[in-house]
Parts: structure tokens; sequence; C-alpha cells
């Protein structure tokens, strides 16, 4: 496994299953309370979150991804999609701390997943310098993203790549979320 036999291409609506799982991954558990919030009894998430993701013009769409692909196979995904302003007001008491923390105005990462058995090979560096990329070319100077304090791994990579944290917000305790203490707002500036 290789890195040289990874590819990156835009996600496909064909995609929106693995974006799913993967997504459930990045997000440490707040897509699993969204899609929780959205589901009937018995309804599995995970279908939640495919339907999801299979829509069009919508921030959390395929349309917005990028895969890492490696023997036919998703292994990794970045959603991003430009923070603009809006009127939307959150008052979910467990979303509203991330919401507070949304950069508008910025190349917004959601969230970037790999796959357990592809990780430490250069993939998630690969996502975020092709984040950087977007960001430039949809005219923006800086990106943004969201991380939890308690998630070192994630935290100390943002770090290393040059994101300086601007403002945090204490979680509100969830069992669907992984983590307590604070989340993170960090921006890099191009």
């Amino acid at each position: 496994m290789a890195s040289e036999e990874v590819t990156y291409r835009p996600a496909e609506k064909q995609d929106a299953r693995r974006i799913a799982e993967l997504y459930s991954i990045a997000s440490d558990g707040i897509s699993d309370y969204i899609w929780s919030k959205m589901a009937e009894p018995g309804d599995n998430l995970l279908d939640i979150g495919q339907q999801r993701h299979e829509r069009k013009n919508t921030a959390f769409s395929y349309e917005n991804c990028t895969v890492a692909e490696a023997n036919n196979t998703v292994v990794a995904v970045l959603l991003a999609y430009e923070m603009l302003e809006d009127d939307y007001i959150e008052e979910d008491p467990v979303l509203k701390p991330f919401w507070l923390l949304e950069e508008t105005n910025s190349f917004y990462i959601a969230g970037i997943a790999v796959d357990e058995a592809w990780r430490q090979k250069g993939i998630a560096r690969a996502l975020m310098d092709q984040a950087e990329d977007r960001c430039r070319q949809s005219g923006f100077d800086k990106l943004s993203l969201i991380v939890f304090e308690a998630n070192k791994v994630a935290h100390d990579f943002y770090l290393r790549l040059g994101y300086v944290e601007i403002m945090r917000k204490t979680i509100v305790d969830h069992p669907k979320i992984y983590y307590t203490g604070d989340a993170l707002l960090l921006v890099k500036s191009l």
C-alpha cells in the first residue's frame, strides 16, 4: 500500500455511502448526532448520512468532497466548501458552540478522514494541500476548521500545517459526541 497507489479526484454521487462512513469518523460524533435528529425509529444513521451526501447544491454534498482512492476503493475524504455569511441561527444547544465557531468568508474544512489502514502515508497532508488550492481558486485568503482540543492527533496535525487558534467554545456533553472540553476554531491565512 504505497502512497504512489493513491489517486485523488472529485467525489461522485455513488461515493456518498463511503463519504458518510468516513465523515462519521471525521466528525467525532457530530454527524451521528445530526443524523439521529433526522432519524425515524429503526433508521440506520449511515443511510441518512448517505442521503444527505447524495444531495446537490448544499454544503454537505458529495459535490464539496475530494476523495483519495486506492485499489478502486475510497480510502479518505475531504469535505470543504466556501463559508459565507448567512442569516441562519443555530438554536440546538449541542450544535450552537460549533456554529459560533464558524469563520465566515473563509474556505471551511468541514472534515477530513483517512481509513485507519491508510493513515501515516501522507494522504491527509495531500488532501489539506488540495484544500489550500481550492481555497485560492475560490478567491479566499484563509481556511478555517473546527477541531476538538482533546483530539490531540488532529489538533497537532493542523498546528504543524500552520493553523492557529482563533477562538474556543465549551462543548455541550452528549452521549453521541466523542469528546468533552473545548472545540477550537483554527484558521490558516494564505
